[in-house]
């Protein structure tokens, strides 16, 4: 197989992932009955402005609604609001929008129906914090969290128990309207608590569960926020909680999902997949040491996958940022994939976030074929110095292999593809 030819499916794989998330083509299937009273739409992440135009198209009855999104992810829609805040770091925006939404559903009744529309990146999107906690305390505390190493689940915990809107608190200022969650999942198990930190529904972590990440990962906290966290305000709603309405909760998209979209591109030219996961943690830079030794294993050896094939997997690795590079776990882990493969002539990859940003940049990911060490070095480049400088994106865009998709208004976490070619 040409490089040329490899890369294209790769990207043609990528492709069909964002295309089988996308709102427009799920969320039709998982429409609530039509209540007696008002309809409501709130929401929040990147994919919420797309859910919300979705659901509008399929909802021939009245409603009325916000949702907040981020910057650039915004569309058109009618009925429903959309607002834009920052991500990964929260702003004045997103705070205000999430006090507007608590108010918009401050007053209804039990004949009201109120469709909650979550996908990832909520988390930042609605940072409104409790007393005692300033919106600064919690973009200095959401920056360590982001380069601290700590997994997605164990980030949202320390969120949850900080927000006077996440960890249930949103569905309980509901009661007595019933609320309806239609769900973009972006989080390894699909656990709707961790998608947006689960403004929407009971959490059964604890304030003492945040207190214990904080001091696993030696994150940075005020003294006066972890008084806040020792406090009873600091705890979240709890499954059993009366304050809870009835709630109804579907998932519209997965990562499993997108990866059997683009399992079938694989197999329609083909080739053998293999998955090996839609739920795959750890640092990134170890993650691609494993995947690489399984790739060259393969192979070299056939062994334990006959070639040629596709390794497909998902889900949201970490990076501990112990450098001052322009980061991203999807980059992080294709480099220390590149030099765990060491230039095989019959391995390719690629990496990318499905949101289309990859850490804190406007790209997705990159890609790799048997060239990519000696091109870098070529051009003066060490792969080694890259990664201990956490500057992935600074590797590949030199290169020219970065991918950029622009916002692509979904969001099912990341997406790795290993192409073992003929």
């Amino acid at each position: 197989m040409e490089s040329d030819q490899a890369r294209e499916l790769l990207r043609s794989m990528f492709n069909a992932a964002i295309a089988a998330a996308q709102p427009a083509g799920t969320l039709a299937q998982y429409l609530p009955e039509r209540p007696k009273g008002r309809t409501i739409v709130i929401g929040a992440g990147k994919a919420s402005a797309a859910m919300a135009q979705a659901f509008e198209s399929a909802w021939p009855w009245p409603l009325e609604g916000l949702v907040v999104t981020r910057y650039g992810y915004g569309v058109p829609c009618q009925r429903i609001e959309i607002v834009e805040a920052a991500h990964p770091v929260p702003d004045r925006a997103g705070n205000e929008a999430a006090r507007r939404l608590l108010k918009l559903v401050s007053s209804l009744s039990d004949d009201d129906l109120v469709v909650s529309l979550i996908s990832g990146g909520g988390s930042s999107l609605l940072p409104l914090p409790l007393d005692g906690v300033s919106l600064e305390d919690k973009q200095a505390i959401n920056r360590e969290l982001l380069k601290s190493g700590a997994t997605i689940t164990e980030m949202n915990c320390v969120r949850r128990h900080l927000s006077a809107i996440k960890g249930g608190r949103l569905a309980a200022a509901c009661r007595p309207a019933k609320v309806f969650n239609l769900l973009l999942s972006d989080v390894p198990g699909d656990n709707p608590i961790d998608i947006a930190s689960g403004p929407t529904v009971a959490d059964p972590t604890t304030r003492e569960d945040a207190l214990e990440i904080i001091r696993r990962y030696g994150i940075e906290v005020p003294g006066h926020v972890i008084k806040v966290l020792n406090t009873d305000a600091a705890e979240t709603i709890k499954p059993a909680s009366r304050a809870l309405p009835d709630i109804e909760t579907r998932l519209i998209a997965t990562p499993r999902m997108a990866l059997e979209a683009a399992a079938k591109v694989a197999r329609n030219a083909g080739l053998p997949v293999y998955m090996l996961g839609d739920a795959i943690e750890g640092e990134a830079r170890d993650v691609g040491l494993v995947l690489g030794a399984l790739a060259l294993e393969a192979a070299n050896h056939q062994q334990p996958f006959q070639t040629p094939c596709v390794l497909l997997s998902g889900g949201e690795t970490t990076v501990t940022v112990r450098g001052k590079g322009r980061g991203g776990r999807n980059v992080e882990f294709l480099l220390s994939l590149a030099l765990a493969l060491r230039g095989h002539r019959s391995i390719y990859a690629l990496a990318g976030d499905t949101d289309g940003v990859d850490g804190q940049e406007e790209i997705a990911g990159a890609i790799i074929t048997p060239d990519t060490l000696q091109r870098a070095r070529e051009m003066g480049i060490r792969p080694q110095d890259a990664l201990a400088n956490n500057d992935g994106h600074g590797f590949f865009e030199a290169l020219s292999d970065s991918i950029v998709t622009g916002p692509t208004l979904t969001n099912v976490n990341d997406f790795r593809a290993i192409l073992i070619a003929p």
